[in-house]
């Protein structure tokens, strides 16, 4: 990539990695990032002088400063996506009492953009701005599932991480799996990401007809209403297909001309 600033992809990079680790000193992120001491240390001092990442003078530890939540904000205004789901997430968190997620995919990653709250729900995986993995959870094997045959490949090549006893960690079967999930547009899980979480997800379609994202609602187990999946699926489905109108897609129409 001729046109790579080499600078600016290492600060990127350090800021990606005080995201997933807060807390690295100037040597573990220079053995985390591959760079020299110096180098980072330059350009961590930058980042911090912008209000990107703050030093803690007792540790001489980082962690991420209050600018990232500036971009984030505008990012949660600009995108088509997210401000097209927020009223359909809202009306989902109210109707389902659980957690709402909206996921999109990154490379061979999910990512959660969009996250409504439950307050009785307990605490699970995703949060706004987290990747996790595509082989294991609700939302995120929809997204591998409809994702270019070269991402499901190097998926399937694993390794494919055990989150839970209950992980998928066999190629073939999560083969066979996500080719359930096409037929459907729809998944659900139950222990395989957070050993005591459920997931009810469907896909969300643009006005192509592809798959760009997934929603889903969460909770835990052991708080699951009994006799309440079929109507939670039913709520997730209608969420999605809101969705997927708002973002153009015309199920209906689209089946008839194609």
């Amino acid at each position: 990539m001729p046109y790579t600033i080499s600078a600016v992809d290492r600060a990127l990079a350090l800021l990606e990695a005080l995201a997933e680790n807060p807390g690295l000193s100037v040597t573990e992120l220079a053995k985390v990032s591959g760079n020299t001491k110096s180098l980072v240390f330059r350009l961590i001092f930058t980042l911090e002088q912008r209000g990107y990442v703050i030093k803690d003078p007792a540790t001489r530890t980082y962690t991420l400063g209050y600018r990232p939540l500036f971009l984030a904000s505008s990012a949660q205004d600009n995108v088509a996506l997210i401000k097209a789901a927020a009223p359909f997430l809202d009306d989902l968190a109210r109707s389902s009492g659980q957690h709402v997620n909206l996921l999109v995919r990154d490379g061979v990653h999910s990512l959660c953009v969009a996250l409504r709250t439950a307050l009785d729900s307990g605490r699970l995986y995703a949060q706004v701005g987290r990747r996790g993995p595509l082989h294991a959870g609700g939302g995120p094997k929809i997204l591998l599932a409809f994702a270019p045959r070269e991402v499901r490949d190097e998926v399937l090549a694993g390794p494919l991480r055990a989150f839970t006893p209950n992980t998928i960690t066999d190629p073939a079967e999560l083969a066979a799996r996500l080719a359930a999930i096409r037929e459907t547009g729809r998944n659900e899980s139950r222990g395989d990401l957070d050993v005591n979480a459920f997931s009810f997800a469907s896909a969300i379609h643009d006005a192509e007809g592809e798959v760009i994202a997934a929603v889903s609602c969460a909770g835990r187990l052991d708080r699951l209403p009994a006799g309440s999946e079929p109507r939670l699926r039913d709520l997730v489905d209608e969420a999605a297909s809101r969705i997927s109108e708002a973002m153009g897609w015309r199920q209906r129409f689209n089946a008839a001309v194609g």
